[in-house]
């Protein structure tokens, strides 16, 4: 038995499985063990599924001593966000006003993982219907990062993150609607990956459906393309899906990028990042050309913010799904959500058709930009971090919720695949994450890029202090 299951890959583990030195019953025990112990500090975790994991476990295992064919995530714990429905488990999208909502069906990529032998721990924590990009909600409380207890460790896939920064599982399914899978991995120094939109399906049908993404969180970014790999294709259920075949990513992870011709961009044009992030973002891309890309500093990538054109879409959508509890039961929504709820909800018809059509207009403006380059650079996020139970910097509250972020929610609105990596650590220690965006389709060359970014990165020790070596609940915990 290894001596520390939190600070091995899912290629590894998936490894010792199938060669019978590892149990999925033990390897499933402690990642129960993992969420349970932490739960009074991290608060990762809306729901622990002990019984049911424990029994898709022993099944796992029976396989694995029978020799029988093995399923490319076989035995492996994850954990889905509660945006995501799990049959017959509570689906309360982090709202106390669906608090007691049980879901009817398994969304399809939680179906998919389970269909590739993956192990289902539990349900982890998000903003309510992740409306804010860091980790609390009214029902669920503050979720905290592993690299630092006082710090978020974003949103809104805070939970998923958070359990997979310590170690609980090796990897986690996180939603994306505005950056809420690329923001809580910068955050806390993971790997992960919006697709291209609709290459992962999305049912039952999300509150903000020209928007939603569902991906792979991970320690690295070979295994965020394990798992995406296992979750994408189409399904007729989501209208959105695209059909045809899914991109090698799982290959892409290994190729070089020399001739790729890549564009990098501090600011996209508008954002105000610290210092500090554009240091240790820069450095990163600056390696790449050691590895043969052609960088090219791009200032602007877009003329203005489109934030106004994301907030008219994100928060209507959210809004009419929760109209009547806006009008009948405020008090039981997080204030900050329901304060930018209600003027989304008032837009006139006009105003929202004029940003749909900037949407499209922006979506080709992107088109004509990936002529010229194989992959788009930025970071993450404007600052190295974060506390915990604040909506955003005080040197950007002239921002809104998800506005302050800058970077992301442009990429849910033209739908091109990004993904999220490590770059380095900021000089307090904490991570800081580098984004790559892709043409349409794109989700080979942003895994390539991602992965010569981490090949790239002088050696760096990814797992949070506390959560180095063995875990051992009092370590945990204290």
């Amino acid at each position: 038995m290894p001596a520390a299951f939190n600070t091995l890959s899912a290629h590894e583990l998936r490894s010792l499985i199938a060669h019978r030195e590892v149990s999925p019953v033990e390897l499933t025990r402690h990642a129960l063990d993992a969420a349970q112990a932490t739960q009074g500090t991290l608060n990762a975790f809306f729901l622990v599924m002990e019984d049911e994991a424990m029994a898709a476990a022993r099944v796992a295992e029976v396989a694995v001593m029978k020799g029988e064919p093995l399923g490319p995530l076989h035995g492996l714990p994850f954990s889905a966000k509660d945006l995501m429905a799990v049959k017959g488990q509570r689906y309360a999208s982090g709202s106390r006003a669906m608090a007691d909502n049980v879901a009817q069906v398994d969304a399809p990529a939680v179906e998919r993982a389970r269909a590739a032998g993956a192990i289902l721990i539990g349900k982890t924590t998000t903003s309510e219907f992740g409306c804010k990009p860091v980790g609390d909600s009214p029902l669920t409380g503050i979720t905290r990062n592993p690299w630092n207890l006082e710090k978020t460790p974003g949103g809104s896939s805070a939970g998923a993150a958070a359990s997979v920064a310590a170690g609980i599982t090796p990897f986690a399914l996180g939603t994306d609607g505005g950056g809420s899978i690329r923001i809580p991995c910068a955050f806390t120094g993971l790997a992960g990956i919006k697709g291209q939109f609709g290459r992962v399906p999305v049912w039952p049908t999300s509150a903000t459906p020209t928007l939603a993404h569902v991906g792979p969180i991970a320690r690295n970014i070979a295994d965020a393309a394990l798992l995406f790999s296992a979750i994408a294709g189409y399904d007729a259920r989501d209208p959105a899906s695209v059909a045809g075949p899914v991109p090698d990513v799982l290959g892409a992870s290994t190729s070089s990028i020399a001739g790729m011709r890549l564009a990098w961009s501090p600011t996209l044009g508008y954002a105000r990042p610290e210092p500090e992030v554009l240091r240790v973002t820069e450095q990163a891309v600056r390696r790449l050309e050691d590895l043969g890309a052609i960088i090219e500093q791009v200032d602007t990538v877009f003329e203005t913010d489109p934030a106004d054109i994301w907030i008219a879409e994100f928060y209507a959508g959210v809004g009419t799904r929760l109209r009547d509890v806006i009008e009948k039961q405020r008090d039981v929504l997080d204030p900050s959500v329901a304060d930018v709820l209600e003027p989304a909800l008032a837009q006139e018809m006009r105003f929202y058709y004029e940003t749909v059509f900037r949407r499209y207009a922006l979506r080709e403006e992107m088109r004509r930009f990936f002529e010229r380059y194989d992959a788009l650079l930025s970071p993450v996020l404007p600052v190295t971090s974060l506390d915990a139970g604040v909506d955003m910097p005080a040197f950007l509250a002239d921002r809104n919720l998800v506005s302050w972020v800058f970077y992301t929610y442009p990429f849910n609105l033209t739908g091109q695949p990004a993904a999220s990596v490590c770059a380095g650590l900021a000089s307090d220690g904490m991570p800081i994450g580098l984004q790559i965006v892709g043409r349409a389709l794109g989700e080979a060359d942003v895994v390539r890029v991602a992965a010569s970014i981490e090949r790239a990165r002088p050696p760096v020790d990814l797992i949070p202090p506390a959560f180095r070596g063995p875990f051992s609940p009092s370590e945990a915990t204290s």
